[in-house]
């Protein structure tokens, strides 16, 4: 363990999210000060001064160069995630060329560029594209990135058979010459793109609708959230209406940004920009939720879907508790009352499954006055069974936060219940990813899969579908779950692994 004291490297950690925008979770910290402890050394200072310099120095360049050295790691290839550059040939590229018809000029932006490898795939793709095009197209390629020794590497253009590993032999022989044992990259394409070090969270030059296409793949989760939402505001300033945006596979915009809409070919998703500029994030303070009523083990019929599952056991219930139920307010006594603590009482309803009483106290707000409302009344539509209205209030909703995961798991739950497996499994699809810990979207598709007889999804899906729902966020069970516990949960999708020959 380094000897540097715990309240200099957290000052450390925190100067560097000041200036540079990265996020060090508490496992880095023995990272961070053996970094400290180099930095000092090579300064020759103590550390109280040499802190004091970069939390306030504005001119500091050099040093913030130097740290970029040490803390970013760019390791990556040609032709990298290929489904995303597939869906960069095959939509996005045509659809700007389409757009700029007339100025004839495309720009194209890797920010996080690393060693060059993303932007002079671009550059190939770009060039495959529009070569004979007549008029000819303009094209601008940029690559920035803080780390001043990658750049240089970018600009030698000289590369390992290692970096080439998903490059098709075809590209290889036309745009790469093998010198000693390196492939060294074509003139023209070394040509094509500008490489310049910049720090994307201080970036503050780019105009604005100038950019066609942006790539910036495993660079915000580095970053701590309010400057990722720094830098994706910029992001949207600076792409044209209709312009694209693609992020790492691990990343999304959810709570970042409600600039764009999400769009998924090619087994990837990736965004475009909005018409219009400017819509703020909001992010939604969770409500105090009831804890789901205790229910009965789950068991299911493989004729019928995991909604008519759900019904058939609230119906169930419903019965057991009509004669004790408290009686409900009349609508026009609720359109009188405070709306957020209507929606508290819509919850205590829904925990006791009381689906339509829950609709009929929840205040009637506007999707964009209130999407804690907006999501219930789709989730209370979808468990009554009243799906055409389950499906314009996801609709209503998704006009508002397009990237709102509870509402595309709404969905798919619908399209099953109207034997549209394949919408169903895109809908989970989508949910998963816009929400990586949402459990609810892997067990809907495991049960899919399950019941087509898709044995290996299903055995994925339910196998990741364990793990999370043991983490799952109390107000998404209420509100997704059926009514089941976690514990009923986790038993159903473990009983289906045992069917299935999987762990149970």
């Amino acid at each position: 363990m380094s000897s540097a004291p715990s309240g200099d490297v957290e000052r450390f950690r925190d100067a560097l999210s000041l200036r540079m925008g990265f996020s060090f979770d508490d496992g880095k910290l023995e990272f961070l000060s053996n970094v400290l402890e180099r930095r000092l050394r090579a300064q020759g200072e103590v550390a109280a001064h040499y802190l004091l310099r970069l939390e306030r120095d504005a001119d500091l360049q050099q040093e913030l160069r130097e740290i970029a050295l040490e803390v970013t790691i760019g390791e990556t290839y040609f032709f990298r995630h290929s489904d995303q550059f597939r869906a960069f040939s095959e939509v996005a590229l045509p659809a700007r060329i389409e757009a700029r018809s007339a100025c004839r000029q495309l720009r194209l932006l890797s920010a996080g560029c690393s060693s060059g490898e993303e932007a002079y795939t671009l550059s190939i793709l770009t060039r495959e594209r529009v070569l004979d095009s007549q008029p000819p197209f303009a094209v601008t390629i940029r690559g920035v990135d803080i780390n001043p020794r990658v750049v240089e590497r970018a600009r030698a253009a000289t590369y390992s058979s290692w970096a080439l590993r998903e490059t098709p032999e075809a590209i290889q022989k036309q745009y790469f010459s093998l010198v000693g044992r390196d492939y060294v990259l074509s003139r023209a394409i070394r040509d094509s793109v500008l490489f310049e070090e910049e720090n994307l969270v201080a970036a503050d030059s780019w105009a604005p609708e100038c950019y066609d296409v942006i790539f910036c793949r495993n660079v915000l989760m580095y970053f701590t959230p309010e400057n990722a939402q720094r830098v994706v505001k910029r992001f949207a300033r600076a792409l044209a209406p209709g312009g694209y945006l693609f992020l790492g596979h691990a990343e999304n915009l959810r709570g970042l940004s409600l600039d764009f809409e999400l769009r998924h070919t090619h087994s990837t998703f990736y965004y475009q920009r909005k018409p219009v500029f400017g819509e703020a994030s909001r992010i939604v303070e969770p409500l105090p939720l009831p804890a789901p009523a205790p229910r009965a083990a789950l068991a299911l019929d493989w004729a019928s879907t995991w909604l008519e599952t759900v019904q058939r056991s609230s119906d169930r219930i419903q019965a057991l508790t009509v004669k004790n139920a408290e009686p409900i307010e009349t609508a026009a006594a609720v359109a009188q009352a405070n709306p957020r603590l209507d929606l508290r009482r819509s919850l205590e309803l829904l925990s006791q499954e009381r689906f339509a009483e829950a609709l009929e106290v929840l205040p009637n707000l506007p999707s964009s006055q209130d999407v804690d409302a907006a999501l219930l009344r789709a989730a209370l539509f979808t468990h009554c069974g009243r799906l055409e209205e389950a499906e314009v209030a996801c609709a209503d909703l998704l006009a508002i936060d397009g990237l709102n995961a509870g509402a595309h798991y709404l969905l798919s739950l619908c399209r099953e219940r109207r034997a549209d497996s394949r919408a169903a499994i895109e809908y989970s699809q989508i949910a998963a990813y816009l929400e990586p810990t949402f459990a609810m979207p892997h067990l809907h598709w495991g049960l899919i899969a399950r019941r087509t007889g898709d044995r290996s999804t299903a055995l994925r899906e339910l196998t990741q579908a364990v793990l999370l729902l043991q983490r799952e966020d109390a107000s998404r069970l209420l509100l997704f779950g059926g009514g089941f516990s976690r514990e009923g949960l986790i038993g159903l999708c473990q009983s289906e692994l045992s069917r299935l020959g999987g762990p149970g």
